[in-house]
């Protein structure tokens, strides 16, 4: 690689992971904190918070990389513009791919980097992050609750407890259920245990008070009561799996006796494709970056700034790519277009590049771009003029 190609390549790394680590550290900041539950809620200790961040780091990672590489890449090549360094490579007769060559086996390290991420590692990180959390809720009331203190187990269940013992028994149980939209619930008894499968309270020696809605109320003792705890476990102790947690071998393969794939498996489809796709618009990204800004451009032209433009096209290519992997669930005959978002607009960019053919405005917005811009600079010109002069005073 010449010393020209090296240089461009390392200030369009720079310049992504300038980008990159930033966005990175704010998306995962609000997605870690939107989590803060698990410890308030269940008692685990930072460590294990720390843990569940790491699991989410790798699902944010290929939804932020494309936009980082088209952001780093046209701030570098404008930038390069700005400094007539793109005026002077063309003025020493290089070629375009001394250009290209850096940027493009950027896109495609990084490419590949998103694949591995997509379909290896975000699936085993995604499992992780559910099981930990269903652990975490099904030990809830067995171990975490505080003695002589109301928490609520779930929506419209709430539990107080005086007292815990080895072996899963609880003294002096206190609960309210208000899930039923019929009746108001309210158990009291001397002691109660927890079974081994953290489905069946057991409560032993207390009495409910039963509300009904138009105000009726009725007491009944018992000397064994047994509360049903699988509508909790099966919420919050079992880690519900969807497509996106399977790993990209279940996808090509599904069982066919799976719930989760017969009750969805148009999901599955999309899941697998928008996979097989979504790893290329790091590349498709770059070439749009290279049309937008690769060439030398006098800067007193009237047109938007390359950061805006490219980001334009990217957001709608991310857009439209997502719209098609959605009706990939419902509709298999979405399944071409996957495909077909990304590769066209791959096929146009390096058409454009190939026939150096540029991004223009057109010429409406030209000529309006550039009134504004001029009445712009006036407007600064009289401002600045004016506090010179009260300077002057």
């Amino acid at each position: 690689m010449k010393l020209l190609e090296l240089y461009i390549l390392r200030r369009s790394f720079q310049m992504f992971l300038v980008t990159l680590v930033p966005v990175l550290t704010i998306i995962w900041t609000i997605q870690v904190l939107g989590r803060i539950n698990l410890v308030t809620d269940t008692g685990q200790s930072m460590g294990s918070f720390a843990t569940l961040a790491t699991f989410i780091l790798p699902t944010i990672i290929p939804v932020v990389l494309p936009f980082a590489v088209v952001i780093g890449i046209t701030q570098t090549l404008n930038a390069m513009n700005n400094d007539s360094e793109m005026a002077v490579i063309d003025a020493a007769g290089s070629p375009r791919m001394v250009l290209y060559r850096p940027v493009m086996m950027m896109a495609v390290g990084l490419a590949a980097l998103s694949f591995l991420i997509t379909n290896f590692v975000e699936p085993a990180s995604r499992t992780s992050a559910r099981e930990m959390v269903a652990e975490a809720y099904a030990d809830l009331l067995s171990s975490v609750i505080e003695e002589k203190t109301f928490r609520s187990i779930e929506d419209g269940l709430y539990v107080q407890i005086s007292e815990r013992h080895s072996g899963r028994v609880l003294k002096g149980l206190f609960l309210v259920d208000y899930r039923d939209p019929n009746w108001d619930l309210i158990y009291y008894a001397r002691e109660g245990s927890i079974d081994d499968s953290g489905t069946t309270l057991t409560m032993r020696d207390g009495e409910v008070h039963r509300k009904a809605k138009d105000g009726r109320i009725s007491v009944v003792k018992f000397l064994s009561y047994a509360f049903d705890l699988s509508s909790m476990t099966e919420s919050t102790g079992n880690a519900t799996v969807y497509a996106g947690d399977r790993s990209l071998r279940f996808l090509i393969n599904p069982d066919p006796t799976d719930k989760a794939f017969l009750a969805s498996p148009g999901s599955f489809r999309a899941e697998f494709h928008r996979r097989m796709s979504d790893w290329m618009l790091p590349v498709v990204f770059a070439l749009v970056s290279l049309v937008v800004a690769g060439s030398a451009r006098s800067s007193r032209r009237a047109r938007l700034h390359p950061m805006v433009s490219a980001l334009i096209i990217a957001f709608a290519i991310r857009w439209l790519s997502f719209y098609v992997s959605n009706g990939a669930k419902n509709d298999a005959s979405f399944v071409p277009l996957v495909y077909l978002v990304p590769i066209a607009s791959a096929l146009i960019a390096i058409f454009m590049l190939a026939t150096n053919r540029q991004l223009k405005m057109p010429a409406f917005v030209s000529h309006a771009a550039g009134h504004w811009m001029n009445r712009a600079e006036r407007r600064l010109t009289r401002v600045m003029a004016g506090t010179k002069g009260s300077d002057s005073r």
